[in-house]
């Protein structure tokens, strides 16, 4: 029994340091560590978690060293964090100290790429900017997140990628009016733009879990999230749009509706789309003092679109 318990408290220890040996991005100390502390509890959840965790980015790692660029290798960094999710939850199990860990391991290591080419930059651009930001965001630096994300929103305020962006790193700071003001316009802008799988405030992911709830997955998950963002009461901050951007929505209206009208919505991606697009124009015509019967037109094309949308709207 004491020795049981003597070889627990060896493996915790152990965990400890090959924690410590993640977040100086010595992944293979960590291994070697972990395998020293397998040999001791090989009963140990963690441990052998852990130890599965740590060969998945070890792997990652390997590839990382042959791309060419630093940019490029920053992107594989991100883009793996959100396949690294999905690996967690396929098998099941999870050791949140090793977790954050390798947060600190992987998001750091794409900030050192991205930081060393904003130290090149005379002018550095938005793309830049935005990813420097998301690198602050996983890595729990969310005020420093904000200021480099509202700086690529500056050069790129009608691109919904940063926006979106810009509206999780508003959430995860408390400035909920702003977050849903934003998750709103992006999702207006351009749905398919907007990369789910590297937001992580509650706000957003929540709602992301109702519609997906709903059956919707992929592409459609995207187009219907902001007319459930409406209908749940979480795209709640509106505003009136400006004469040009009146012009194109309703542009924008006929186009959809001519599309729907021609049978060319076999992806189903036009009708939630446009669904959105009236809810625009409602609050528009409201905010902007147009007469009631204006609205009950707008109101009344939802109807033939969409019956079960237009009673949880009108409700």
């Amino acid at each position: 029994m004491q020795t049981n318990q003597t070889n627990s408290d060896s493996s915790s220890r152990l965990l400890d340091e090959a924690n410590d040996a993640i977040r100086r991005h010595n992944l293979e100390q960590a291994q070697i560590t972990l395998e020293r502390a397998l040999s001791l509890d090989f009963d140990s959840d963690d441990v052998v978690t852990s130890l599965k965790f740590v060969n998945f980015w070890r792997e990652r790692d390997a590839r990382a060293d042959v791309i060419q660029t630093a940019f490029e290798r920053g992107e594989y960094y991100l883009g793996q964090w959100p396949v690294f999710e999905e690996f967690v939850e396929r098998i099941g199990q999870s050791c949140e100290p090793c977790l954050f860990a390798l947060r600190r391991h992987v998001f750091g290591t794409a900030l050192q790429q991205f930081e060393s080419l904003l130290a090149e930059a005379e002018q550095p651009d938005s793309e830049l900017l935005m990813r420097i930001g998301r690198c602050h965001k996983g890595l729990g630096a969310y005020d420093t997140a904000v200021t480099y994300l509202e700086a690529a929103a500056a050069e790129r305020s009608a691109d919904a990628e940063v926006l979106a962006e810009l509206a999780d790193a508003y959430a995860l700071v408390n400035e909920v009016q702003s977050a849903k003001a934003f998750f709103r316009e992006a999702f207006f802008l351009d749905p398919q733009r907007v990369h789910l799988e590297m937001l992580e405030s509650q706000l957003i992911r929540a709602l992301a879990d109702k519609v997906r709830e709903l059956g919707y997955t992929g592409e459609a998950l995207r187009e219907w999230l902001p007319v459930y963002g409406v209908l749940f009461g979480i795209f709640t901050v509106k505003r009136e749009l400006r004469s040009i951007e009146y012009g194109k929505l309703k542009q924008g209206i006929y186009a959809l509706e001519r599309e729907l009208r021609e049978g060319r919505d076999k992806d189903g991606l036009v009708e939630p789309r446009l669904i959105n697009r009236y809810f625009w124009l409602v609050d528009h015509l409201i905010k902007s003092g147009e007469d009631a019967t204006k609205v009950d037109e707008v109101l009344l094309k939802l109807r033939s679109v969409n019956d079960h949308i237009y009673k949880q709207y009108t409700s």
